[in-house]
């Protein structure tokens, strides 16, 4: 019965992509103001259900929050769509009489869209935009734990773009099997894969034989320098990674100080309602951070910083914001130095700057390489220093990494498939467009 199952469901998905084919012949004949308009219709329809599929998408995955997953699926509706709106994407887009060239806007054909689970309605919202926007339909391949959500965010936005001219079958959902999205991967239609999730997807994706674009783990390191505002500093990395209980890839995931600033900081991270665990709380929480083969927890992610401490067994204020440890050594078996896509920060110490920069360089050697780091300083000279060793591809200076990494307090592209470069296995170091 499960084997007729799947069989059934990559059928399913060879009918989508079918339907796709035909929709890409309709998109291809419609002009630049007929596409903006389905791409208007779809940022709108995002807007007025920004709220619904936030709640659904919480209550589907237990991730996160509603108030700030709202806030995600308006920044993937409203600024994604301000950022390309103007954009021309049909037809010739531009001409260089001097070295008598002309550029010419060709869709890429049907995309294959991966949806993580932590960020399951935003990038339906976001994807769905720059593949139309380019001409291009997308089928969509939501992850298991969060496909009620998915497929209602792929039914909203479908709804809305044919209601404005779009062509059937231009947004597509397929159902969540590992056959069926494997299948959707090679299939001989789709033309490119957008991949965001866990590592090995995005490995699978890149070993289909086709383009992609995918995204390596984020795990950046945060410098406060001494030049800084530490008050200022403490109230941008809480306000990041407490934002969806921390489940967007650019926040930060530790915090690193000169060890004559040490005390200074972890005041400063109190006083926004952090909480510095001893050491036996630490390791309380390590255990439940890691599982036994060595990956993180997935029962740990998006929960909020008082249900964590209750899931490993001591009790903070119900007003706590983050879990703050101790921590000396990166490395794969120590969890304070991985990505945690939850309110947990590892704090270390360093001597000076240079033994700062070498710490820096030795968690993302680990995880994270290729992908954002942030800064605390006011030094122009130590950020110019960084800036030059950091193997990453989002330098942040003074702002909330989770928010600027996405172009949300920052002036990068606002995206939410963020680029790692080769560093991180990735085709492209930018924020997706």
């Amino acid at each position: 019965m499960e084997f007729d199952r799947d069989l059934a469901s990559i059928q399913r998905m060879r009918d989508i992509v079918a339907h796709a084919v035909r929709a890409q012949e309709a998109l291809g004949q419609l002009s630049q103001a007929e596409t903006d308009r389905i791409c208007q219709a779809i940022s709108e329809a995002g807007l007025r259900h920004a709220e619904e599929l936030a709640a659904m998408a919480v209550e589907e995955t237990g991730f996160g929050n509603t108030p700030d997953k709202t806030q995600k699926n308006t920044f993937a509706a409203h600024r994604v769509w301000d950022a390309i709106r103007d954009i021309k994407t049909r037809g010739i887009l531009a001409r260089d009489n001097d070295q008598k060239t002309i550029d010419i806007g060709v869709p890429v054909g049907v995309v294959a869209a991966i949806v993580p689970s932590t960020n399951p309605t935003s990038t339906v919202i976001y994807k769905a935009l720059i593949c139309l926007k380019a001409g291009n339909p997308v089928v969509f391949s939501p992850h298991p734990k969060a496909a009620k959500c998915t497929c209602r965010a792929v039914a909203v936005l479908m709804q809305a773009a044919k209601a404005a001219g779009c062509p059937d079958g231009a947004i597509g959902c397929i159902e969540p099997t590992i056959e069926a999205t494997q299948a959707l991967l090679k299939h001989p239609d789709v033309r490119l894969i957008l991949a965001t999730g866990g590592s090995a997807m995005v490995r699978a994706a890149y070993s289909s034989g086709k383009p992609a674009i995918g995204v390596g783990p984020g795990n950046g390191p945060a410098f406060i320098h001494r030049s800084a505002n530490f008050d200022k500093a403490a109230e941008c990395i809480i306000r990041s990674k407490t934002f969806d209980n921390g489940t967007i890839c650019a926040a930060e995931q530790s915090v690193i100080v000169e060890s004559c600033c040490a005390d200074k900081l972890r005041q400063a991270l109190k006083n926004h309602g952090a909480y510095l665990m001893n050491c036996e709380e630490a390791k309380k929480l390590a255990n439940l951070l890691l599982r036994p083969n060595g990956s993180i927890n997935p029962a740990v992610v998006g929960k909020s910083a008082p249900k964590l401490a209750q899931m490993a067994g001591f009790t903070v204020p119900a007003s706590t914001t983050a879990l703050v440890a101790k921590e000396h050594e990166a490395g794969p078996t120590r969890p304070y130095s991985r990505e945690k896509l939850c309110p947990v920060l590892a704090c270390f110490e360093a001597e000076n700057e240079d033994a700062v920069l070498d710490k820096v360089c030795e968690v993302l050697a680990v995880e994270g390489s290729g992908h954002t780091f942030s800064i605390h300083a006011e030094d122009q000279a130590v950020i110019e220093k960084f800036a030059l060793r950091v193997p990453v591809s989002r330098f942040l200076v003074n702002t909330p990494a989770a928010l600027g990494g996405i172009g949300a307090t920052t002036n990068l592209f606002p995206a939410l498939t963020l680029g790692c470069g080769a560093l991180g296995g990735s085709s492209s170091s930018n924020n997706i467009g």
